[in-house]
């Protein structure tokens, strides 16, 4: 795979968050963007595949397809699980990999042919270890936990693709955090909902119930245009065989697209410890000056209490992002509904002239806000859907607006 040379990529993502990828793609210069299910697919070069894997907010991982069939079975001998393994064994393994090299298989199904990842996975496996000892006497390695190579297999339907996964860990695995709490929100889920929202750090933000801090800190990358894969130690691509160590150098150095912020990320939460957490992360991400956290209640969070001195008062054109307890665990539905209410007391009240979303799993507490949306999204939080609310705060009655 050489630069000058396009070749087809998939990006992975969230239920929901198909969109802003296919945006971030195009921003980047990638070619025949096409939506596809939790995913987008998309064209370009290694270098786009490199800044791809660096620059990219809204991706969990980029795999580069390197063979897709549809189920053949000839005659009534050849099973789906030897088709499985002949597809696969009939690749040129050399071109991506030595026998000395460590792999690993990820597979991912949606068929009524084939059922069980496992056995996919173990299908695929004997298949690459099969090739290397009838080619070259030899076998490689299956590691978990640090492969050289890593190996994305999608079944959907009657359609078989196997991938190099250029990412390895998932990109959601920033490098910052250094802390957390109880259900941290996913990095790539924040940074989605932020662009969802249309923040890009023309304005002040406020997460009131911050947690270990990832809303704001995928703020302030977003607002100053710092790339999240800076953090990261490795990608798989890295260890590829045409690894490109100068080409990757230039785009990993490259601070050019960086920019200015000149307001202020507030985030802050009920929770000390939650708010120790926070300012552990933030630190990490080297994002402190930008971020100012502080320990307080929702309900008696006032705006200008979080203001540095010699600043405007109000929240006029803030953005506020909140992601309440969705009480999944063991908070009641009385509570819930009384700490929605509190919220949407606060916002109505306390943020004036702001705009707020807000994610949550759970439909009743969610009208216990008492603030009619502007906008409704499905939004998926790990199993768990989702309703992302956007709510334009204002004085006075909706009619009189």
């Amino acid at each position: 795979m050489s630069e000058k040379n396009s070749f087809r990529m998939v990006a992975k993502t969230f239920k929901g968050l198909e969109p802003v990828l296919a945006q971030e793609l195009t921003e980047l210069g990638a070619d025949e963007v096409q939506i596809e299910r939790r995913a987008v697919s998309f064209s370009g070069d290694k270098a786009l595949m490199y800044r791809a894997n660096l620059c990219l907010r809204s991706a969990l991982r980029v795999l580069v397809p390197i063979r897709s069939e549809r189920l053949k079975v000839k005659g009534e001998r050849l099973k789906p699980e030897d088709w499985l393994y002949e597809v696969a064994k009939s690749i040129d393994w050399s071109r991506y990999m030595s026998a000395e090299t460590s792999f690993a298989i990820d597979a991912t199904v949606y068929s009524e042919t084939f059922r069980n990842s496992r056995f996919v996975t173990y299908r695929v496996k004997d298949a690459i270890v099969d090739w290397w000892k009838e080619k070259a006497g030899k076998r490689p390695n299956v590691s978990v936990s640090e492969p050289e190579l890593f190996i994305n297999v999608h079944i959907a339907n009657e359609t078989l693709t196997v991938s190099l996964d250029s990412s390895g860990e998932s990109l959601h695995k920033r490098g910052y955090r250094v802390a957390t709490t109880e259900a941290p929100i996913n990095e790539v889920l924040a940074a989605g909902m932020l662009l969802i929202a249309g923040w890009t750090g023309q304005s002040d933000f406020y997460d009131p119930m911050c947690g270990s801090g990832t809303i704001p800190i995928e703020a302030a990358l977003i607002a100053r245009n710092i790339a999240p894969g800076v953090f990261r130690k490795s990608f798989a691509f890295e260890k590829w065989p045409d690894f490109d160590e100068e080409l990757w150098s230039e785009i990993y150095n490259d601070d050019s697209h960086e920019r200015e912020f000149t307001h202020k990320i507030y985030g802050s939460d009920a929770s000390f410890y939650a708010v120790q957490q926070a300012q552990k992360n933030v630190k990490s991400a080297g994002v402190a000056k930008d971020v100012e956290l502080r320990q307080i209640r929702m309900e008696e969070l006032k705006v200008e209490r979080l203001k540095v001195k010699g600043e405007s008062e109000g929240a006029e054109g803030a953005l506020v992002m909140i992601n309440p307890p969705y009480g999944e665990r063991l908070a009641s539905n009385k509570d819930m509904e009384e700490l929605y209410g509190k919220i949407g007391t606060a916002l109505k009240h306390r943020f004036t002239g702001a705009t707020a979303w807000i994610i949550s799993s759970n439909d009743a507490a969610m009208k216990c806000i008492g603030l009619k949306p502007a906008k409704k999204m499905q939004l998926l939080n790990g199993e768990l859907d989702c309703r992302f609310n956007k709510y334009e705060l204002f004085q006075g009655k909706r009619k009189e607006r």
